[in-house]
């Protein structure tokens, strides 16, 4: 894991900018004898903005710039002129990004689009000068409206990759396997469990230039949901897909049973995930002969389509291909509607302390409390109250 630049877990601390003061400035030019208040409003605070870029595919550049902190708002100053307002902080984040807040575990913004662009604090409103509290009472009023304070919070992002099909099996069940047959990524493969260690994603092609997205995920194993393995953590990448592709060795003891574990795997996880579209490939094929398929293929789930693969030599590699693409072309699926209607799953806010046991165990348990702000444009704190222009000297 060492070796992998793969980040699709992180938490930061965000803070925007407080809004700047409003100033008491007194009108004392030469020739204006009752000049009275003119003190300008103060500047507002930054946000700060998460915006989807699909240049991004992973959260790894956060993971070394993780305070993200907006400019704060000037003060305003004589001649009622307001003062600047704090410059925007963005984190850009891949698509499939979503946040929440670390302290609550609360549900904040999912980011799906590239360009999308939503505030997660705002900054300060800046303050009113002493030229508004001017009445026909309080004609000299020497009071001004302070900007308001600025908003920090621990923010904690989790990518979901977004694809059309999303493979699911066992260790070595050859999802990698068939993902380098059937598109150009290169995933390692190897003959141990557990080769896959991250999510890869590939294009695959598909008849008159079509294509659709297949993601591979890291083997589940019976006890995922417990911990076991590598547990049930890459399971967020296939939330977001339309499809489930469940994939089984022909030379599995029991090839049902063995796909009942995983369809309890996922439902321990997330039961939304048991209402997507799901198909079954027997996959390594090559090993059996025609007629060791036809015994095989009575005790296969009636629910579902299946196919038998080797994606060694290309056995049924195309019809898999065809029925993928059925299935990803039901109304239900709806694979060209936009991408935050196609199978955008209800995000719900985290448990607490669940929330901090994922932490805990991918060491991002740390505590990001910033020292203390050094004092930050100090010179917008200058009372311009008394200062005089005697320009026309």
């Amino acid at each position: 894991m060492a070796e992998s630049n793969f980040v699709d877990y992180v938490k930061i601390y965000c803070r925007s900018g407080k809004g700047g003061g409003g100033s008491t400035h007194m009108r004392r030019e030469k020739f204006v004898p009752n000049g009275g208040p003119d003190g300008g409003d103060g500047g507002k605070g930054g946000d700060i903005v998460l915006r989807g870029d699909r240049n991004y595919w992973t959260l790894l550049h956060l993971k070394f710039d993780r305070h993200v902190k907006a400019d704060h708002g000037r003060s305003g100053s004589k001649k009622k002129s307001t003062g600047r307002n704090g410059k925007n902080a963005y984190i850009d984040v891949p698509c499939g990004t979503v946040a929440y807040d670390a302290e609550t575990g609360k549900y904040i913004c999912d980011v799906t689009e590239d360009k999308q662009e939503v505030v997660l604090l705002k900054g300060g409103r800046g303050g009113e000068g002493n030229w508004h509290f001017r009445t026909s009472t309080r004609q000299a009023p020497r009071f001004a409206q302070p900007g308001e304070p600025m908003q920090e919070m621990f923010v904690v992002l989790e990518l979901k990759l977004l694809a059309d099909v999303g493979l699911v099996g066992f260790p070595n069940a050859g999802k990698s396997t068939l993902l380098s047959s059937v598109s150009a990524a290169r995933p390692k493969i190897a003959n141990y469990p557990f080769t896959t260690l991250e999510p890869n994603l590939g294009i695959v092609p598909y008849r008159n230039n079509l294509s659709f997205v297949m993601a591979d995920i890291p083997g589940i194993i019976e006890g995922a949901s417990e911990g076991k393995g590598l547990g049930l953590r890459f399971l967020r990448h296939i939330e977001r897909n339309s499809l489930l592709l469940f994939m089984v060795p022909c030379d599995t003891d029991d090839i049902r049973k063995e796909y009942d574990i995983l369809l309890n795997e996922l439902k321990n996880y997330n039961p939304e995930l048991l209402d997507k579209q799901r198909v079954l490939a027997i996959s390594k094929c090559d090993m059996i002969d025609q007629e060791l398929m036809d015994e095989i293929e009575p005790s296969l789930p009636d629910d579902i389509p299946h196919v038998f693969i080797s994606s060694v030599v290309g056995l049924g590699i195309q019809s898999l291909k065809d029925i993928l693409w059925v299935e990803l072309n039901k109304e239900d699926n709806r694979i060209s509607a936009p991408i935050e209607e196609k199978s955008s799953p209800v995000h719900q806010s985290k448990d607490v302390e669940k929330l901090r046991q994922e932490l805990k165990e991918i060491g991002e348990d740390i505590d990001l409390t910033p020292e203390e702000d050094e004092k930050e444009d100090s010179f917008d704190d200058i009372d311009f109250e008394y200062e005089d222009d005697d320009d026309e000297k």
